[in-house]
C-alpha cells in the first residue's frame, strides 16, 4: 500500500505539472500574441507641439491607441507640408495635418483622402510686431513667417492677402516653424509679422504685449470673419487611397482612438489635459498652456465627420489663391470619407 500510495502521488504530481507547464506556456504564448498583434503605424505631424495637433499625440499617452489594437509611432515635422512629403515619400502611413493638402494634391493628381476630423476650425491667427502694421492690408512689401513652404499657414496667409487686395508675391515668407522658434522670431524681430497658432501665440503675447492679432480663427465667430462659415476643416487624419483601401482596420481603429480622445478632451479640464501631455510639449509658463488648451476644447470636432458643405468652404478658399486648385476639376468626395468614423464606444471614452 505503501509504494501504491508513493506511485499515486508521483502520477498527481506529474500530471499537475502538465497542467501547470501548459497554463503557463498558454499564458506566456497569449501575452507574446497580444503584443505582436499590435499593427505598427507611422503617422507624420507637421508640429507635434501645438495644441492643434495634440489629439494625436493624447491618444498615445492615454493609451487609447493600444486599446484599439495599434502601435502608433508620431514622426514630428516642422510643417505640413514636410509631412505631406513623408507621406508620398513612402516613410510615413498617415499625416495628422490639414484637410486643404487633399485638395492641393487632388488638383495634380495625387488621391488622398481625410478619414477623421479632429478640429471644426483652423485655429490658425495672424499677427504683427511691426509699428503700424494694424490690419491685413498693411502686411504689403513687409515679412510674414510661415511654418513652411506650401504648408497650410502659407496657405491661410495667401488666402488672406488676396482677399484684401493683394497677391502673394507682394510679402516675404520665411519659414520659422511653428513652436519656439516662431516664438523667436517675432519677438526678436526677425519677421513684421507671422501665421502662428497655441500655445506658441500666448507664449509670444506674455513676451511681447504689444503684439497684434490680425485675423484670428480659433472661435466660430473669427472664422466666420475670415471665411465666411461656421465650420471650416482644418486638422485630420489623411492618408493616400491605396494606403486606406488596404488598411481599412487601421483606419477604423485610428478614427477611433481619435474620437475617444477628443470626447475625453472635452470632458476633462484644460489642466487635466496638459497633466497628460508629454513633458516635452510643455511650456514652463503654464497659463500660457492652459489658455491655448481653452481655445482648443471650443474647437474640437463633434463627431470627427466632414461634410460637402464644409470641404466645398475649403476649396473655395484654395481657389482664390492656387491657380492649379483653381483650373482644376476636382471632386471633393473623393478627397475625404466618413466611413470610418463611428461613435466612441459606450464607457471607452476615460482613461486613468
Amino acid at each position: 500500500m505503501f509504494e501504491a500510495g508513493r506511485r499515486i502521488r508521483r502520477i498527481a504530481l506529474c500530471v499537475y505539472a502538465v497542467l501547470f507547464g501548459s497554463i503557463f506556456v498558454t499564458s506566456c504564448g497569449d501575452r507574446r500574441s497580444s503584443a505582436q498583434s499590435l499593427i505598427p503605424v507611422r503617422m507624420a505631424v507637421g508640429g507635434q507641439a501645438l495644441s492643434i495637433y495634440l489629439p494625436a499625440t493624447l491618444a498615445g499617452e492615454l493609451g487609447f491607441y493600444k486599446d484599439e489594437g495599434l502601435t502608433v509611432t508620431l514622426q514630428d515635422f516642422p510643417g505640413g507640408a514636410k509631412s505631406l512629403e513623408a507621406l508620398l515619400g513612402g516613410s510615413a502611413d498617415v499625416v495628422c495635418g490639414f484637410y486643404d493638402h487633399t485638395i492641393q494634391m487632388a488638383a495634380q493628381g495625387r488621391e488622398l483622402r481625410a478619414f477623421v476630423a479632429m478640429l471644426r476650425y483652423p485655429g490658425l491667427v495672424a499677427v504683427s510686431a511691426k509699428p503700424g502694421v494694424t490690419r491685413v492690408e498693411d502686411l504689403k512689401g513687409k515679412i510674414v513667417g510661415v511654418s513652411a513652404p506650401g504648408s497650410s499657414t502659407h496657405m491661410f496667409l495667401n488666402y488672406l492677402l488676396v482677399t484684401h487686395g493683394m497677391k502673394p508675391d507682394q510679402v516675404s515668407t520665411p519659414s520659422i516653424g511653428m513652436s519656439a522658434t516662431a516664438v523667436a522670431a517675432i519677438t526678436h524681430g526677425k519677421v513684421d509679422a507671422a501665421i502662428m497658432a497655441d500655445p506658441a501665440i500666448e507664449v509670444a503675447q506674455k513676451q511681447m504685449p504689444s503684439l497684434r492679432i490680425l485675423a484670428d480663427t480659433r472661435t466660430g465667430e473669427g472664422t466666420r470673419a475670415v471665411f465666411g462659415v461656421d465650420i471650416y476643416p482644418s486638422v485630420v487624419l489623411y492618408s493616400t487611397a491605396p494606403w486606406l483601401d488596404a488598411h481599412r482596420e487601421e483606419a477604423r481603429h485610428l478614427a477611433r482612438a481619435i474620437n475617444r480622445t477628443i470626447a475625453w478632451m472635452r470632458t476633462h479640464s484644460p489642466a487635466e489635459i496638459r497633466d497628460k501631455t508629454p513633458a516635452q510639449f510643455r511650456n514652463a509658463d503654464q497659463e500660457a498652456d492652459l489658455a491655448g488648451l481653452r481655445f482648443v476644447q471650443t474647437m474640437l470636432s463633434p463627431d470627427g465627420r466632414l461634410t460637402p458643405e464644409s470641404t466645398e468652404a475649403v476649396l473655395k478658399v484654395l481657389s482664390i489663391s492656387l491657380d492649379d486648385v483653381r483650373s482644376a476639376t476636382i471632386h471633393l468626395d473623393r478627397t475625404y470619407t466618413n466611413e470610418f468614423v463611428a461613435p466612441a464606444p459606450s464607457g471607452k471614452t476615460s482613461a486613468n
